[in-house]
């Protein structure tokens, strides 16, 4: 495989800074393993080849299991994650999926995440959903391979 043109934050390195900037702000608020299971859930959802396959290597990296990163497209149905995993897994699939439904985050949805998280964390993780969505996007957008940027 091959990109469609040079990735976007090397042609605007401004982007780049930009970008890692705003990552590195979401990891004060949040746990890594946490950061890590929603980037690999919202890659998922907007089927970033490029991500999928990192997340699951740094979330490792982290500590994280292969059994709940196996679990993370099926979260609501097993067992494997805590009360405010599943908050903000919830978060991240409404936050990803904008155009899916009228109210594209639901109060039940927000009021949950909020229950578990204060405002700091929450403000990190709405950053950190963000965020991952732009970089989706952008390698979506230049079908960049798998195994380019190394982990």
């Amino acid at each position: 495989m091959q990109a469609r043109m040079n990735h976007p934050v090397m042609v605007v390195p401004e982007a780049m800074k930009a970008l890692q900037a705003l990552s590195e702000s979401t990891k004060k608020a949040l746990p890594e393993k946490l950061l890590e299971l929603v980037h690999l859930r919202a890659s998922q959802i907007n089927g970033c080849s490029v991500c999928v396959d990192m997340h699951p290597k740094l979330a490792k990296r982290a500590g994280e299991t292969d059994e709940r990163l196996f679990a993370v497209g099926a979260w609501r149905d097993t067992p494997y994650f805590t009360e405010p995993e599943r908050a903000a897994l919830a978060l991240t699939e409404a936050l990803t999926r904008l155009s899916d439904r009228a109210d594209p985050v639901p109060d039940a949805v927000w009021n949950e995440a909020d229950k578990h998280f204060d405002e700091q964390q929450l403000a990190g993780l709405v950053l950190a959903i963000s965020t991952i969505n732009v970089w989706n996007r952008l390698n979506v957008a230049v079908r960049q391979p798998v195994g380019v940027w190394k982990v």
